[in-house]
């Protein structure tokens, strides 16, 4: 299979039409059906715009090897909880922090700092 016809099998693997698909990646239609009936190149750069954008494994779309679609994680907070090695409480906190109002994420930050400072003014006088 070439390379052109895994750009369609993933676009067509995700329902999309060929506007959709290139839509997300910057470029019009008649590119990407260039691509898929390898009229044109499948470039480095836009290789990995679809294997960002669509979660596509990179070596598949290449050479063909390993599975279509990584098993990276889907959104930021998957890919903090995986390099953090948080839990889901810790998950759970960080989404209900994230999801407050501005107003209410700077006072809880107002009084972090307060008690930062008081508690680096009691370790001085110590």
């Amino acid at each position: 299979m070439t390379q052109g016809e895994r750009v369609k099998e993933i676009r067509t693997a995700l329902s999309l039409t060929l506007e959709k698909f290139g839509e997300k990646l910057g470029v019009g239609k008649t590119a990407i059906s260039k691509i898929e009936k390898n009229e044109r190149s499948l470039t480095d750069q836009m290789a990995k715009s679809i294997c960002r954008e669509y979660n596509v494994n990179y070596d598949w779309l290449m050479d063909e090897d390993g599975d279509m679609f990584s098993d990276l994680p889907q959104t930021v907070l998957d890919e903090l909880c995986l390099q953090y090695d948080l839990d889901d409480l810790d998950r759970f906190i960080v989404e209900l922090y994230v999801g407050l109002p501005k107003n209410v994420r700077d006072g809880i930050k107002a009084k972090a700092n307060e008690l930062i400072q008081k508690r680096s003014h009691h370790e001085e006088n110590k």
